[in-house]
């Protein structure tokens, strides 16, 4: 559990994506195969960080997070009815620029994409460096996006 945890928490990373191109896997391969074991780990995930994930993981294990991307076809077709609604509450929108989850559909930019669904997209920031795990590698910045955002709604 520690070790495919640190893989994954430092492979969608800014530290992580950083390194380059992830090596080319046979079919066959696992997802933790050929991922960096991060040692030292990166400075915004300390061992208690670890240890506490590590404790939660093994108490409740991997279904439950898992099965949210595995149900994404079931999703699409029980939501079809409300696929064309627009957002109109306040929103905002924080990522980092290396997040892998903003290039999953290749050429098309999501975040223009969004801002076409979402009517009232009030903040976007994207945090140059920063991958996946935005709130944990770049904590002050994002609580102040959050307290701007949250500021705007009165």
């Amino acid at each position: 559990m520690r070790t495919s945890l640190r893989k994954i928490y430092y492979g969608a990373s800014g530290e992580g994506l950083k390194t380059g191109p992830r090596p080319k896997k046979p079919p066959d391969a696992k997802y933790l195969d050929g991922l960096t074991d991060p040692d030292p780990l990166p400075h915004w995930l300390t061992r208690d960080d670890l240890d506490y994930y590590v404790g939660e993981f093994e108490r409740s294990g991997f279904r439950g997070p898992l099965n949210r991307y595995r149900t994404s076809e079931i999703d699409f077709a029980q939501q079809a009815e409300v696929a064309n609604r627009r957002i109109e509450q306040p929103a905002a929108f924080i990522a980092g620029s290396l997040d892998p989850v903003l290039a999953f559909l290749p050429g098309v930019d999501l975040i223009a994409r969004m801002r076409e669904q979402v009517t009232d997209l009030r903040l976007v920031r994207i945090f140059d460096g920063a991958g996946h795990w935005i709130q944990q590698e770049r904590p002050a910045e994002v609580n102040a996006a959050l307290l701007e955002f949250l500021g705007g709604l009165a």
